[in-house]
């Protein structure tokens, strides 16, 4: 009977130690090393109209209107300055142009560092745009490039989030459950 506990111990002990290096492992990023990696696991249109992400220089004030989103998430490395983002079905979410991206035809990504501009003097926030991109008929979007090197406070401060804006500047959408 003691043999018998022993192994189903140490069977228990095995199958516990494989399941914390499966769950760290999974948990580090194995693209070349970086572990600078925020990812936003979905994408959601602008609930509360001109609401404003940001501070100081950095604010960003959003579309005067709601709109909503089916779908879509981001990737951003930070070390890289590599912005991978989706989203699906943005639409207008009120309005005669309900459920159409109405007059946008481009939309572009924008990282805010230091949301609270914490890190500067001024108390201003910094922004990071991607290349604007094509707004289907649908609402469908995506960007994969490289912005260049970013700025330190985007990996030196906590607060970070990511907006998907039109060309004149309001953001419409936002990244979602950051991790």
């Amino acid at each position: 009977m003691q043999t018998l506990l022993r192994k189903s111990l140490f069977v228990a002990g095995l199958a516990l130690g494989a399941a914390v290096i499966g769950q760290n492992a999974s948990g580090q990023n194995t693209d070349a090393g970086s572990d600078d990696t925020v990812h936003w696991q979905s994408v959601i249109g602008i609930v509360q109209a001109n609401n404003v992400v940001g501070s100081g220089t950095g604010a960003v004030t959003g579309a005067p209107g709601p709109w909503s989103a089916l779908d879509g998430h981001v990737n951003v490395d930070l070390t890289r300055g590599k912005i991978d983002f989706y989203v699906r079905g943005l639409v207008l979410a009120g309005g005669n142009a309900i459920g159409t991206p109405g007059t946008v035809l481009q939309v572009k990504g924008t990282l805010v560092c230091d949301t609270d501009g914490s890190a500067s003097v001024g108390k201003n926030s910094v922004l990071v745009d991607t290349p604007l991109v094509e707004l289907s008929d649908e609402g469908d979007a995506r960007f994969s490039g490289n912005v260049g090197q970013l700025p330190t406070v985007c990996t030196s401060e906590p607060d970070i989030a990511f907006l998907i804006r039109v060309g004149a500047g309001k953001w419409i959408a936002n990244g979602t459950v950051l991790r």
